[in-house]
């Protein structure tokens, strides 16, 4: 697979890296370990040397499951891991400050089975700690060998270049995908300008973009996507259109939706990484195909105008968690 540079940061992942959360959170029961493990190796045999996971996703679980999973090839994978709730549960509330920064590597350390994290993020910003302070924190961790590169999640374009100037930001990671374009407003524009990298969450639209769900798909109870606005029956039934339009396109190409709407983030900028997560061994294999498909400038085009038509209805999440984003 093809190798990209986050930024300018030096940091080389694959083109495509794996979203490991759905492993073990957010979407239902959480995988049996085996098969999670299973997966993982599976997208490393495929070259995928990208792996993203969170203390909060578990909480804490999926840490683990990821650390067990790469360590025959730790030293050949990229493991990006983030901080940034009180006891690694969001609906506890954020907490960035030192102590628990500190803490969180540590035990995090211990959890991935490593000696250092190659990438930190900061899950949320937190806006009872100054983000020059977080920074400031982080760039102590580099000079002690316990972490590679600083990123951040989900935060506004002022937040980051308060970072940045404290210590470069390897990578912002937030949702990005043919359904959910905001980031092109404000947030692309300033890590061109300071060279940072881009890793979208959520690419193929938390499952939608593939054609899989529609407006009867029945969620699991302990599904996120239960409470989530643009998932209600409604909004799926009106946003059908969008994967219509997808299929059309992916048709005319001999590909899947889910293969266009990774192809078409990758043809964004080259400094953009999609970390698509999936359970099945079939869609990871899907989801890497996407890495060889190839869009042109024409069928770049014919994708923009298509989309123009189509409005897609609902918040992408509901006002409480909302509350966290872009600060």
């Amino acid at each position: 697979m093809e190798v990209r540079e986050l930024g300018t940061s030096g940091l080389k992942v694959s083109a495509l890296g794996l979203g490991c959360m759905g492993l073990s959170f957010g979407y239902g029961p959480a995988t049996e370990k085996e098969q999670g493990i299973a997966l993982i190796r599976s997208a490393f045999d495929r070259g995928v040397t990208f792996f993203d996971t969170a203390e909060a996703y578990g909480p804490y679980t999926n840490e683990e499951l990821v650390g067990e999973a790469v360590q025959p090839f730790r030293d050949k994978v990229v493991i990006a891991t983030k901080f940034g709730f009180k006891d690694g549960i969001p609906s506890n509330g954020l907490d960035s400050r030192p102590e628990t920064i500190r803490h969180h590597v540590d035990a995090a350390l211990q959890r991935l089975r490593t000696d250092r994290i190659d990438l930190l993020y900061q899950h949320r910003v937190d806006p009872a700690v100054p983000i020059e302070e977080v920074a400031g924190t982080v760039k102590e961790l580099i000079a002690a060998g316990k972490v590679k590169h600083f990123g951040l999640s989900e935060a506004g374009a002022g937040a980051i270049r308060k970072a940045h100037a404290v210590q470069p930001v390897a990578a912002l990671q937030s949702e990005y995908s043919l359904w959910w374009r905001e980031p092109e407003q404000e947030v692309l524009p300033v890590l061109e300008e300071l060279g940072i990298g881009f890793v979208p969450f959520s690419p193929l639209g938390k499952g939608f973009l593939t054609g899989a769900i529609n407006e009867k798909t029945q969620f699991d109870s302990t599904d996120f996507r239960n409470v989530v606005p643009r998932f209600s029956a409604e909004a799926r039934k009106a946003n059908q259109k969008l994967v219509d339009v997808l299929g059309v396109i992916a048709e005319g190409k001999n590909v899947t939706r889910a293969q266009i709407a990774l192809a078409w983030l990758l043809a964004q900028k080259p400094w953009i990484v999609p970390i698509p997560g999936t359970t099945k061994i079939s869609r990871l294999e899907e989801n890497m195909g996407a890495a060889s498909v190839s869009l042109t400038a024409e069928e770049l085009q014919s994708i923009s105008t298509a989309l123009q038509a189509v409005e897609v209805l609902g918040a992408r999440y509901p006002a409480h968690l909302q509350a966290n984003i872009n600060r």
